[in-house]
């Protein structure tokens, strides 16, 4: 078989949502009981997209006892950004120091 005759799969075009949409899904699953995957085929969205706002929303109505609550992603990536920028300015202070302990007479 070639290459022509095999059937591709086309890409999703990736899609954005609303808060309120989410939310509005988000409550289908864990307000109304339905199954995730009954809310995704109904709603044409990826069962883990779902999942995943599913999830969110359980930690930020647990106030962070099951995972991070948004806030808390927020702050986490805020906070690994200034160490990984720390950390290169720590490097280079490094490297001028070992450099000019090396040149001093």
């Amino acid at each position: 078989m070639d290459q022509e005759s095999k059937p591709r799969k086309t890409r999703r075009v990736r899609r954005a949502f609303t808060d309120e949409f989410k939310s509005g899904a988000v409550r289908l699953v864990l307000d109304q009981g339905k199954s995730v995957s009954a809310v995704a085929r109904d709603l044409d969205l990826t069962a883990s997209a779902l999942q995943h706002w599913v999830h969110q929303a359980r930690a930020d109505r647990s106030k962070g006892r099951t995972g991070l609550t948004a806030t808390e992603r927020e702050e986490l990536v805020k906070l690994r950004k200034e160490v990984r920028e720390l950390r290169m300015e720590r490097d280079v202070l490094k490297g001028a120091a070992a450099y000019f302990a090396k040149h001093q007479r």
